[in-house]
């Protein structure tokens, strides 16, 4: 049977289309491993384009914070009426009331301890959970969970995997950047770690001082040569994958190297704070001692979401004397101190995002790897909780002034609204435009994702 050319064309236009996404398909892959940030598309319509994380490294305790327990004060001194599950060092005393006053602020009546008074002042910015649940009351274990979704180290932390899915807006700095305090979290950098992934994705130190960055510093007399040796270098990399087609390793290097180099004359105007007006400084302690570091820390977390970094966490301070929020022992002096270096910090990032028209587009995140018990450690102090503990989100498609979940009379358990650390990746991701369940890695024949087999969106708390 002989076929005309139109008639050839017609009954071949579907293999031809094949063909065609075929190609595109392999030259997207392609581009996506020599350019592992380049921006991808959303499953749908996004609320939020970059996610600040304020870790609270140690565990603020829930009832001295934003969850107020009059049944504490009626029964201070007094055995704890309910089961009590093993603690951590099972160390436990008498029903302990807050050293804290609440008091109801905002249009919305949100209850606030006085530890926050600058805070306060954004509760009708913030969607408080007082329900959050999680499996494990040991701070490397839980820390991995709320940084990974999995208790054990070695999974692409929550930052890699938003990166992975979106890329980042900046093409000169890296997508995942991690603002270190002198303090890393137990479990260590495996919480910001790329797993699975490629190492591209994995988050990048920020350190004080004149090196932000390790191994970022130029090397040569004068930029030209530099960049001359670059170029070289990428011409005979490129020379090798020529011959040999992609190599993944050495696709990922040559990114590296370039991303470096831009990085070179990025990094110190990011670092350079100078320009800011002497009232954004005063709005973020930063003339402060008490709040200098953390408000650097706030301060410079907006400036890496104006110039398009996907995910910024900033770690708990290190105050001298004191293990972040994690009061045993001495938990008036501990937590007075911890909140004072980064309560207005944080209200001062709130405020500055909001008249900057950023805090619509930045979801903010508060909180850390679990709460404290409702009774005594040692007579003053409280021991783990990841029973029922509060966090709180702002902006980027959070429904402000809300107040969600409810634990028990005594503030141990979640009792109302339980949202499980799998159900906070979920909605995270959600408000970025992405599906928890479709956002996945194919890695030892399977599928991955960072919500596992779990979560679900909290879809009470967005706007």
């Amino acid at each position: 049977m002989t076929l005309t050319r139109r008639e050839m064309l017609c009954r071949s236009a579907n293999g031809i289309g094949g063909l065609a996404i075929a190609a595109m398909a392999a030259t997207s892959e392609q581009d996506r491993v020599l350019h592992p940030l380049a921006v991808q598309p959303t499953h749908f319509k996004a609320k939020a384009k970059s996610l600040i994380f304020l870790y609270m490294d140690g565990g603020p305790s829930q009832v001295d914070t934003f969850d107020p327990k009059p049944r504490l004060e009626r029964e201070h001194g007094k055995p704890l009426q309910i089961p009590m599950p093993p603690t951590q060092f099972n160390d436990n005393g008498n029903v302990m009331q807050s050293y804290w006053k609440f008091r109801k602020h905002g249009q919305c009546g949100a209850d606030v301890s006085e530890l926050f008074p600058h805070v306060a002042s954004c509760v009708d910015d913030l969607a408080i959970v007082r329900s959050m649940v999680a499996e494990n009351s040991e701070h490397t274990a839980a820390n991995y969970m709320l940084h990974t979704g999995f208790a054990m180290q070695g999974r692409p932390s929550m930052g890699s995997w938003i990166t992975y899915g979106l890329g980042s807006e900046s093409q000169s700095l890296p997508g995942f950047v991690v603002l270190d305090s002198g303090l890393i979290p137990p479990g260590g950098m495996d919480n910001f770690g790329s797993g699975f992934l490629p190492a591209a994705y994995q988050g990048t130190l920020l350190r004080r001082g004149a090196k932000p960055i390790a191994n970022v510093e130029p090397r040569e007399a004068s930029p030209e040569i530099q960049q001359e040796k670059l170029a070289l270098l990428s011409r005979l990399n490129r020379g090798v994958l020529d011959r040999l087609g992609s190599v993944t390793e050495l696709d990922a290097t040559i990114s590296n190297y370039e991303l470096a180099f831009r990085m070179q004359s990025a990094v110190p105007g990011l670092a350079d704070i100078s320009g800011e007006s002497k009232a954004t400084l005063e709005l973020y302690g930063i003339d402060e001692p008490e709040t200098e570091a953390y408000g650097r820390q706030c301060l410079l977390a907006r400036r890496l979401v104006e110039r398009g970094v996907r995910f910024v966490e900033a770690l708990t301070p290190a105050l001298k004397g004191l293990d972040r929020w994690d009061q045993h022992g001495n938990l008036l002096e501990g937590h007075t101190r911890n909140a004072k270096a980064t309560d207005k910090p944080v209200a001062g990032l709130l405020k500055d995002l909001k008249a900057r028209g950023l805090l619509g587009e930045t979801l903010v995140v508060w909180g850390g790897e679990f709460g404290r018990t409702p009774m005594s450690q040692g007579g003053v102090g409280r021991d783990h909780n990841p029973f029922g503990f509060t966090m709180w989100l702002a902006g980027g498609g959070v429904k402000g002034g809300v107040t969600y979940g409810a634990t028990d009379d005594y503030g141990y358990y979640a009792v109302e609204n339980k949202v499980h650390i799998h159900d906070l990746h979920a909605t995270i991701l959600h408000l970025l435009g992405m599906d928890h369940k479709r956002l996945t890695f194919r890695f030892s024949g399977r599928d991955m994702r960072l919500t596992d087999v779990h979560g679900e969106v909290v879809r009470s708390i967005l706007s």
